[in-house]
């Protein structure tokens, strides 16, 4: 697309949202969420995908400032006379509210690609993502099953990692989407290290001088020293002190029933969690309409609500923008610090490990 421009706006670059899968809620919550005036506030911001979806969606929010035409390299107008869209050769996409489409699937594909495009070429400041469905991606020829292992992919990052963000509890996930028994396996020493390397990095990003790292066990009791399990006491504590041998304020192994609850109440800043759903229930019960989803190790910033395309309240109206909205003020306070280059950290594993 050739869009290596990097002075759109004169007071900063803007954040490009990615419409998602349009039979979902995406077009609906990204109305929602436009037209209330403490996140327009946080523009300027570009739109990858429909036009004329963002238009009809505008019925479940009157006040949504409307689409309007715009050029990479040209000026932005601010938030409040017009959102910017841009459809990357799929303006004319039909919506099926709640139907699995593969044209849908090719559409989101592509607006995921511009919009990584875009903060690529430097003139946007991070990218947030509407939901897209997997099954979805892959009936449109997308080889990727999610946002995550795509932009990865778009950016040429191989190590990276699942985060949950709410306003008290934020989880980095060593594992994501695997079989429980796979996720115990592909527990180690390095992908700990990095993660905890990965979690001190982005709460700097926030201004947290320094982030108290609290590394979950993955059995009951943190393993009650060696009666319910060896990988705390063979794995997970070794990394802990290797963490702090580096400097971190890392502290752990710590019983999972518990770690969490004191993270709540103010006692860590984050918790490294040992699989997909050790860290995901405990978010999910206090914050469910708060988390984000950020994406942490990209040389981008990435942030997308914690939910899914929520098809059966597609075209209803009743979706919340909430999380969108967290998300979207998340991606703006990760990029005023944001420094675009990896952590320079590997990992053995390969991309099964990822979200």
């Amino acid at each position: 697309m050739g869009m290596r421009h990097h002075s759109v706006h004169r007071d900063k670059p803007p954040l490009v949202i990615t419409m998602g899968d349009v039979n979902g809620v995406g077009p609906e919550i990204l109305v929602k969420a436009l037209e209330r005036p403490e996140v327009l506030q946080e523009g300027p911001f570009v739109v990858f995908g429909s036009a004329a979806m963002f238009d009809t969606c505008r019925s479940f929010a009157p006040g949504c400032p409307p689409p309007v035409g715009w050029s990479p390299g040209t000026p932005i107008s601010p938030p409040t006379e017009g959102i910017p869209v841009v459809d990357a050769g799929f303006g004319d996409i039909p919506r099926k509210p709640g139907k699995l489409d593969a044209d849908a699937g090719r559409a989101a594909a592509s607006w995921i690609e511009a919009a990584t495009r875009a903060c690529l070429e430097g003139w946007s400041a991070g990218m947030v993502t509407c939901p897209v469905n997997k099954e979805g991606l892959r009936l449109g020829g997308c080889a990727y099953d999610g946002h995550t292992p795509f932009i990865a992919a778009l950016t040429g990052t191989t190590d990276y990692r699942m985060c949950l963000f709410s306003p008290r509890m934020r989880v980095v996930h060593i594992t994501a989407h695997l079989a429980l028994r796979d996720a115990l396996a592909a527990i180690s020493m390095e992908r700990i290290v990095a993660s905890v390397a990965i979690a001190d990095r982005a709460l700097r990003q926030l201004g947290i001088a320094n982030p108290r790292v609290a590394v979950a066990g993955v059995n009951p009791h943190a393993g009650e020293n060696g009666a319910f399990g060896r990988e705390e006491l063979e794995v997970i504590a070794p990394a802990v002190a290797a963490c702090r041998a580096q400097g971190w304020n890392c502290s752990g192994p710590w019983p999972p029933d518990t770690v969490f609850a004191r993270m709540y109440q103010g006692e860590f800043d984050v918790v490294i969690a040992m699989y997909h759903d050790q860290g995901h229930i405990a978010v999910k019960l206090v914050a469910m309409d708060e988390g984000v989803n950020v994406t942490l190790g990209l040389p981008i910033v990435r942030t997308s609500p914690d939910h899914g395309t929520a098809y059966d309240l597609a075209g209803t109206g009743r979706a919340r923008e909430d999380s969108l909205v967290a998300a979207i003020r998340l991606a703006r306070q990760l990029s005023a610090s944001h420094v675009p280059a990896s952590l320079g950290i590997s990992s053995p594993e390969d991309d099964r490990h990822h979200a």
